[in-house]
């Protein structure tokens, strides 16, 4: 197998080949999936081993101290000969990883050969590619936690320890000094226990990372802001714990401890900063000075760690293996979040190229992971939502042209209120347009459309309407469960086909309706997207003008609460709410894009009431739909923004229109109807039926923005990005 190891002496490190370690009793062999980098720990070690003699000394006073007192006891040859001998070895790297048990020694019953573990230990938890782990130094990883992230366990138990060290109490003010990996992690524990957090290091970057991860306020540690946030946060009395999680051989971070803690306030060395106690300070407030060992209790005891005699939980609540299980529970339930502090993630055979770029400071990182051959076993597999190729026999086809004078017939597959409010009233009485059958389940709606709408028949014999040749076109207006099946008939039978939307509930529906353009070569297809045909945004889109760089859009649906009863809310047959409307809103942000979404992510509040919707663009763009139901009743149903190369388009609820720009428009400010474009798109349908054309939009938009809606369920599921497979 493959380990990293570095020879102290030499300064030479290296991928060795080493012989695998055997599977002893009372532990088990882990294969590594993912390994953490320590870039503070590890990148110490790596620059004194590139150090002179001379420099090694200076940075390591205690190990020459026990070097003079063996040429006291032993003599200067045979010291000298053991130092030489010790320095001019291989020493493993790492301590902090995450991998599957690949054998199980006698004695261990918690775990079996599979299961995903996180283990701790620089002599146990190596970067390498099997490790013997004894019981106290893995934990199984909680299901659902991904494999990378739960490498994270043994510097997530170091900050802990940290933490635990404090004491911290529910409203209580902290200050993290250092913003490193144990910093950002300290920071995050701290939030989550109820502490406000103040954070101090000298890299901006780090600062605006730990505020986004909680804590109140960050800076510079000459900054003037620290301490106005500080007085500000305590009311002028102090903080109440300091966490010095920096390293380096400057005082600063125990002088700036002593200066914003309060009196009798706890000061926690994490991290291998310089202590010299400015004595004046730290007397006068009575300062408690305090140190965290490592992952807790157990560790540096060989009773503990290799032979596996647990603590009683009585006497030492939190051990070394208790903190870790408790971090990796943290990780699970999003209590804690490390996927921001992943700053890069290198295969295992780039090691060495990897440790160069850290110490020489090409690779500016917070933390850094290996990936380990086969390692993505333990990942959980980024969900993906497939974007099916449409395939037509012999190419696109088209209808025939309408004679002179030959009105287009249509059927209503369908006769709710909204084709009796929003489509129907749009097409009765339009040159060229013959409602000739109106299709329910029921009689009595059937003949209410009939008679309200002038459909020259009504029925609900729905095979005779799709067996009639002199039918054109077919509305399918039905409940959202039908949808993909009636459109499959209609298509089968020949007819262009008009579908609200949605057009399918599934990635089968949606796979069934391409079968039936396939087999018939009828791609005559259009679904009910309308808001692309408003007038208003028609303008507003013409208005802002081409773009050159990526854009971010902006749709805010202000959706409000469903009425009891309403059979939008039988998800379990009709779908969820945004599986019926949500296409709209993709539709047009895609058509305002000028492309097809790539990737999907949806997050919900809880009860998933109101969503966040982020789709991804080939060239980079973004659009973000909010689909909100807790909103006021009185705030308008849709604004929408569209922001690239110096311009603002935005939308108003189909009222009102702006773009700002290099000129300026605004619509009028005539107060009028809601248009959002149905008309228009009624008369775009009915031209190309008429006509022979084209259909208004392309079917692999239309099967684009289905998939994009169909990805949104799986998003939330997972948790993370959703990819569309197949995107244009």
């Amino acid at each position: 197998m493959k380990q990293v190891v570095q020879n102290y002496k030499s300064g030479e490190l290296t991928v060795l080949d080493v012989p695998v370690p055997g599977c002893k009793p009372g532990g088990v062999l882990v294969r590594s999936a993912f390994s953490l980098i320590s870039t503070g720990t590890e990148l110490m070690k790596v620059s004194e081993a590139g150090m002179s003699m001379l420099g090694k000394a200076r940075s390591r006073p205690d190990q020459v101290a026990k070097v003079m007192q063996s040429v006291a006891t032993n003599g200067l040859p045979a010291t000298y000969s053991k130092v030489m001998g010790k320095l001019d070895s291989y020493t493993p790297l790492g301590y902090s990883l995450c991998g599957v048990v690949e054998q199980v020694g006698s004695g261990i019953d918690d775990v079996k050969v599979g299961d995903l573990v996180a283990c701790a230990g620089n002599e146990h938890a190596l970067h390498a590619e099997l490790n013997w782990v004894p019981k106290n130094l893995y934990s199984r990883v909680p299901d659902g936690l991904e494999a990378r992230h739960a490498a994270f366990g043994t510097v997530g138990s170091i900050a802990m320890q940290g933490v635990r060290q404090g004491e911290p109490q529910l409203g209580e003010v902290a200050l993290v000094i250092g913003l490193g990996l144990i910093g950002q992690l300290v920071v995050q524990l701290l939030a989550a226990s109820g502490v406000r957090v103040v954070g101090v290091d000298p890299d901006p970057a780090r600062c605006e990372l730990a505020e986004r991860l909680g804590a109140e306020a960050c800076g510079d540690p000459e900054s003037a802001a620290v301490e106005a946030a500080v007085a500000e946060l305590t009311g002028g009395h102090g903080v109440d714990q300091v966490y010095l999680a920096a390293g380096g051989a400057s005082n600063q971070p125990v002088e700036l401890a002593a200066r914003l803690a309060r009196d009798r306030g706890r000061v926690v060395d994490i991290g291998k900063c310089r202590l010299d106690l400015p004595w004046n300070a730290y007397y006068e407030k009575e300062l408690d000075v305090r140190f965290s060992r490592s992952y807790g209790p157990g560790r540096y005891d060989p009773a503990y760690e290799l032979e596996g005699r647990d603590y009683p939980i009585g006497y030492v609540r939190w051990t070394e293996r208790r903190n870790l299980a408790c971090f990796l529970d943290l990780l699970s339930r999003g209590s804690v979040d490390v996927e921001p502090l992943i700053s890069h993630i290198a295969d295992f055979d780039d090691a060495v190229e990897t440790y160069r770029r850290l110490k020489d400071g090409d690779l500016k990182a917070v933390a850094v992971l290996f990936r380990y051959p086969g390692g993505d076993a333990g990942e959980a597999v980024a969900p993906a939502v497939a974007v099916p190729t449409v395939k037509r026999t012999g190419g696109a086809t088209s209808t025939q042209a309408r004679a002179a004078g030959k009105p287009v017939r249509l059927a209503f597959v369908g006769a709710g209120n909204y084709a009796t409010s929003m489509l129907l009233p749009h097409l009765a009485g339009r040159e060229g347009v013959e409602l000739s059958t109106v299709v329910t389940t029921t009689a009595l709606s059937a003949a209410n459309a009939q008679r309200k709408f002038g459909f020259t028949e009504a029925t609900t014999d729905l095979d005779a309407v799709l067996d009639d040749r002199s039918i054109d076109a077919v509305f399918v207006v039905t409940r959202h469960s039908s949808h993909a099946e009636l459109t499959q008939r209609a298509l089968l039978a020949g007819k262009a086909v008009f579908v609200e939307k949605p057009l399918a509930l599934t990635e089968d529906e949606l796979a069934g309706v391409l079968a039936a353009v396939e087999k018939s070569g009828n791609d005559r297809l259009q679904v009910g997207f309308n808001r692309r045909f408003a007038p208003l945004l028609q303008e507003a889109r013409q208005r802002f003008g081409a773009r050159t760089g990526p854009a971010s859009l902006r749709y805010l649906v202000n959706a409000g609460r469903l009425q009891h009863g309403s059979w939008y809310l039988q998800q379990g047959t009709e779908g969820s709410r945004f599986a019926g409307e949500g296409g709209h809103f993709i539709d047009t942000a895609s058509w305002l894009l000028g492309a097809d979404p790539v990737s999907v992510y949806a997050v919900a509040t809880a009860g998933a009431d109101d969503l966040q919707v982020v789709l991804r663009y080939p060239d980079g763009s973004t659009a973000t739909i909010s689909y909100v139901t807790t909103g006021a009743p009185g705030f308008p149903k849709e604004t929408l923004d569209l922001v690239a190369d110096g311009k603002v388009l935005r939308l108003d609820d189909f009222v009102r229109a702006s773009v700002h720009g290099g000129k300026r428009w605004v619509s009028s400010r005539l107060p009028k109807a809601r248009d959002k474009g149905q008309n228009a798109e009624l008369a775009a349908f009915v031209k190309a039926v008429r006509t022979g054309g084209p259909m208004p939009v392309p079917l692999e938009s239309l099967v684009a923005t289905t998939a994009a809606t169909l990805a949104v369920p799986a998003g939330l599921a997972a948790g993370v990005p959703v990819t569309l497979a197949g995107a244009r």
